[in-house]
């Protein structure tokens, strides 16, 4: 068998400590989700090392992801980040990370639980896939366009089905570690969840 190595594009430090730490790892965390399904909207358009690096910056700025209090922000607090190049500056992304903490708000009001929600499209169960080359893995799949109708509906912002997809991969909904990856699996036995 030949040697492991981590999957291509974790490449330097930052990236690599993602990798092995955070991509992949089945996470039920309701603040990390929610987090989450927010940074990866901000990488539309955008490489995620791109986010990955203004990550401190956005927790320090968006209240730890806490989506009560990002739901009460203000149009000037909105602005105020607009000037911060520790964030990227687009105004709707910005703007779909308090839509999300409302959307997100009014539904637990509801009595919605969005762990038990989310993970519903994968059955509650991480999808284990078997890829070869990162070309193997999908930009999106039936699963992630429905999660991104359904989010879209509870008026969620920048949720395509790319992004949902890209979610649920970093979420550990689904593993898409190569198999020649030590973090796939097969290799380590399942993925510690936090």
């Amino acid at each position: 068998m030949s040697e492991l190595t981590p999957c291509s594009w974790a490449q330097g430090d930052l990236y690599l400590a993602y990798h092995d730490h955070e991509w992949g790892v089945p996470c039920y965390e309701p603040h990390r989700l929610f987090e989450k399904l927010c940074l990866e909207g901000q990488q539309a358009g955008l490489s995620w090392i791109t986010v990955l690096k203004k990550r401190p910056n956005y927790r320090e700025r968006f209240h730890q992801f806490d989506p009560h209090h990002i739901a009460q922000m203000s149009d000037a607090d909105i602005d105020d980040c607009m000037q911060d190049a520790g964030l990227i500056r687009h105004r709707g992304k910005l703007e779909a990370i308090r839509k999300n903490a409302q959307a997100w708000v009014a539904a637990e009001a509801q009595g919605h639980d969005w762990v038990e929600w989310l993970w519903s499209y994968v059955d509650g169960e991480p999808i284990i896939n078997h890829l070869e080359t990162l070309k193997d893995a999908p930009a999106q799949t039936d699963a992630s366009k429905a999660m991104s109708k359904a989010l879209k509906k509870f008026g969620f912002g920048f949720v395509g089905p790319t992004t949902c997809y890209a979610f649920m991969q970093s979420m550990g909904m689904v593993n898409d570690h190569l198999l020649s990856c030590p973090c796939h699996p097969n290799n380590q036995g399942q993925n510690q969840s936090y």
